[in-house]
């Protein structure tokens, strides 16, 4: 079965062709990130602009790539939810408007969801139950996925995600954008230890994360320095400050493998990406004789394939819509049914 699938929840203009939920017979991105850098983060009204100017042609070159016309397509899958409203609403309606003049079914998918399903292209045998660890700009959560399209959350982030933490702490750290990438790369020679940072935790929530308090914790630091005319070494500040945000994780990770006795961990989302938790989280897994798996580091940030595994089983479980689909800025990755009109 080949999946036409379109995302754009963000700002990556995105289409792809999979084949069966594992194959990937394309895959193309247009990345807005070198305009968005002027201004330190996604601008959401440039980055809708840019979705209605590149998706068709994003689209087309999909098909091209793939050796496909529309008619060998069975189905269009399209990010539906979460994201930046006006961006999701951009692949969304092309999305309808592409079913609707092809006769084909219309899958809508979850964001997260497709996160976790990057895994499934890049590790064949990997089949549910896991627990997913799903990190990202807009996201932290600890997912049990007990099946394709059954999943559970059994804690998430109670303020900033990770990788907005990571974000903002480098952009006042005076690193360029996407923050989280260039502090990753600070840190390969730093010292984790230079600097010492909270350790939140939240009260009769032991999964949830909070991360406001570290970021404010780093700004603080560099706002002391800078009165006092010290001179910081962005090196192992950055090494410290991942430090910290990588051992909230893991420390949680350990207690869900404690906890629910899982065998498998999937990392997910971009900031999977990151060196210094993937190390962390191999070492965890080793301990605790488990395995991780991860996506390539092409297949971490926001790209179509992963849109057309997901989109494959939402399809074999009957998740379908109509063309009354609209876009939802926020939504739980356990409830598909808030993104599903009635048929």
């Amino acid at each position: 079965m080949k999946i036409l699938s379109i995302e754009s929840s963000c700002d990556e203009t995105a289409a792809a062709v999979v084949e069966d939920g594992r194959t990937v017979l394309s895959d193309i991105v247009a990345s807005q990130v070198e305009e968005h850098k002027l201004y330190g983060g996604v601008v959401p009204e440039i980055a809708s602009r840019r979705h209605c100017e590149s998706i068709s042609q994003v689209v087309k070159e999909a098909l091209q790539e793939a050796d496909c016309e529309i008619d060998d397509i069975d189905a269009i899958a399209v990010t539906a939810t979460p994201g930046l409203i006006g961006a999701l609403l951009v692949g969304v309606n092309f999305a309808k408007g592409l079913a609707y003049s092809a006769g084909k079914p219309l899958i809508p998918v979850h964001h997260l969801r497709s996160h976790i399903a990057a895994n499934y292209i890049c590790h064949k045998d990997l089949q549910p139950p896991f627990m997913a660890l799903v990190v990202s700009g807009g996201h932290t959560s600890f997912v049990k996925v007990n099946s394709y399209t059954d999943f559970e959350i059994i804690g998430s982030t109670r303020d900033d995600a990770a990788g907005e933490a990571l974000d903002k702490a480098a952009r006042a750290m005076g690193l360029p954008y996407p923050g989280g990438l260039y502090m990753d790369r600070e840190a390969v020679d730093g010292n984790p230890k230079a600097f010492s940072f909270p350790n939140p935790k939240v009260d009769d929530a032991p999964f949830d994360c909070s991360f406001s308090g570290l970021k404010t914790s780093v700004v603080n630091l560099l706002h002391n320095a800078q009165q006092k005319n010290e001179n910081i070494c962005i090196k192992d500040l950055s090494a410290s400050y991942l430090h910290a945000v990588v051992h909230t994780l893991t420390q949680r990770a350990q207690l869900a493998i404690d906890t629910y006795h899982f065998d498998k961990i999937v990392l997910a989302g971009g900031v999977s990406a990151n060196s210094v938790l993937r190390k962390q989280m191999t070492t965890l897994c080793e301990k605790n004789g488990i395995s991780l798996y991860y996506p390539e580091i092409s297949l971490c940030g926001d790209n179509a394939a992963m849109v057309g595994a997901q989109g494959y089983y939402e399809y074999i479980d009957g998740h379908l819509s109509d063309l009354h689909l609209n876009a939802k800025a926020t939504s739980s990755i356990d409830n598909i049914d808030a993104i599903l009109p009635c048929l």
